[in-house]
């Protein structure tokens, strides 16, 4: 199996999706703000292997990849889940927060396709499917209008675009596809009360929030050969969130 890199591998989704393809045999190098990536990274074992990089900077994506390619070899794959958010009407945001979301969110993406882009069009294998390419973890804030998260909601559109026009421009060399998780258990719910969680949980199809490693397996199986004709594609990962509503 060739290389994975996993961006906000210290937690949530993106250390259940480290995990989860480190399961299936991928190398996997795992980045992150925070400096717990590379304990996370070590507790997987060898094949495993942490940076703290802020996807957000360009020099950073740089040296990741380089080392990255050294330590584990070529990156096949490339799962862009880092996300920084500020739940803050618009007229309060300041233009600082509103910038940092972009760059982490969608700039970020920008920095880390262009980073692994050379490997990952390398990587196809001789007349068949590539064994992996690009998942952009994006959010149903990228379809549905929710109060106070202008900057995370624009940005989150902006990936699941940039995912199409991607896909477009790349393949048959690269497959690029996008996730849109709805209400996961992840950290930031630990702000939320039990009340809210139930009543987001009942604005569900399948009346639960989600957990990282269901989202992980998602995007595990579009990064694998059995979604070797999946490309541009969309996935909502929600529960059926966004299918169903309440009529009361």
């Amino acid at each position: 199996m060739p290389t994975a890199v996993v961006t906000g591998a210290a937690r949530g989704i993106g250390l259940a999706t480290a995990q989860t393809l480190y399961s299936a045999g991928w190398r996997v190098a795992l980045t992150d703000v925070d400096p717990l990536v590379e304990e996370r990274a070590a507790a997987l074992g060898q094949g495993a292997q942490g940076w703290e990089a802020d996807v957000a900077s360009a020099p950073d994506w740089e040296r990741v990849v380089a080392e990255a390619r050294e330590a584990l070899g070529p990156v096949g794959g490339l799962v862009l889940n880092a996300l920084a958010t500020d739940i803050t009407p618009l007229h309060e945001m300041t233009p600082e927060s509103w910038q940092r979301q972009l760059e982490v969110n969608l700039t970020g993406a920008f920095h880390g396709v262009r980073a692994c882009l050379p490997d990952l069009r390398r990587a196809e294998g001789p007349g068949a499917a590539r064994p992996g390419g690009v998942v952009i973890v994006s959010s149903v804030h990228a379809h549905f209008g929710l109060p106070d998260v202008p900057g995370y909601a624009a940005s989150k559109a902006g990936q699941a675009g940039l995912a199409r026009q991607l896909a477009a421009q790349y393949g048959p060399q690269v497959r690029v596809n996008c996730v849109t998780p709805g209400p996961i258990r992840t950290a930031q719910w630990d702000r939320v009360d039990e009340e809210r969680r139930r009543r987001s949980a009942a604005q569900t199809a399948l009346d639960r929030l989600g957990e990282p490693e269901e989202v992980a397996q998602v995007i595990a199986f579009l990064l694998s050969e059995r979604a070797s004709y999946m490309t541009g594609a969309t996935v909502a990962v929600d529960g059926g969130w966004s299918i169903t509503k309440d009529s009361t």
